[in-house]
């Protein structure tokens, strides 16, 4: 469990660009250079995103909570779900402005158009990625690869101007911190409010009775 801590040191090399802290909770909130070109654009953050959640969300439907691969699968939905939620409603409490609204990273509570802490990808992402991690990284450290997913989103959102350092370091400990939860669960949560034919899955539903 302990290399879990590896996403929270590649975020902090990955953050610690040379340039000026400013503001912000932590005092190292300051905007980078924007940058929405090459592998930085903001279509391929939404790919990411999007492709996240459609894989998590089929492969729970696909292989069903019958088997250990499935059963990561739902709890990485439970994950993402219950992490997203969270990071809603921190944005809707702390209403912080965004580096594209504001260069100055100590607005917040500026109205429910600001909604930059926490980041919303990079916990959705993080949530999705740790039961995984949780599961299978001790027996397969290739695994811990995934870490790599929500330290590229954090530097994206950063370069595009979508997020604070803060914003995406909070959003990481969110989705790692729901995600650690989620693992740990005696079952996961929202396969238990389905039909029982979803707990089945799609795979095994289908296969041929020998």
């Amino acid at each position: 469990m302990r290399k879990l801590h590896g996403l929270a040191c590649l975020l902090a090399l990955t953050l610690s660009a040379p340039a000026f802290a400013s503001g912000g909770p932590l005092g190292i909130d300051h905007r980078l250079h924007y940058d929405n070109s090459g592998i930085w654009k903001r279509s391929n953050q939404n790919i990411l995103l999007y492709g996240t959640i459609l894989s998590v969300g089929g492969g729970a439907l696909a292989f069903g909570d019958q088997d250990t691969l499935g059963d990561t699968f739902w709890r990485s939905v439970d994950s993402l779900v219950v992490s997203s939620i969270g990071a809603q409603a921190l944005k809707y409490t702390f209403q912080r402005e965004r580096p594209s609204q504001t260069s100055n990273p100590d607005r917040f509570f500026e109205g429910t158009h600001a909604q930059s802490f926490p980041s919303g990808e990079v916990t959705a992402i993080t949530a999705a990625v740790t039961p995984f991690i949780a599961t299978y990284g001790s027996d397969h450290p290739a695994v811990y690869a995934l870490a790599l997913l929500p330290a590229y989103d954090a530097v994206a959102r950063m370069k595009t101007r979508g997020h604070w350092q803060t914003d995406v370091l909070a959003g990481a400990a969110l989705g790692a911190g729901v995600g650690i939860w989620a693992s740990h669960r005696k079952s996961p949560l929202i396969v238990g409010l389905l039909p029982g034919g979803f707990q089945v899955g799609f795979v095994h539903h289908f296969e041929p009775t020998p």
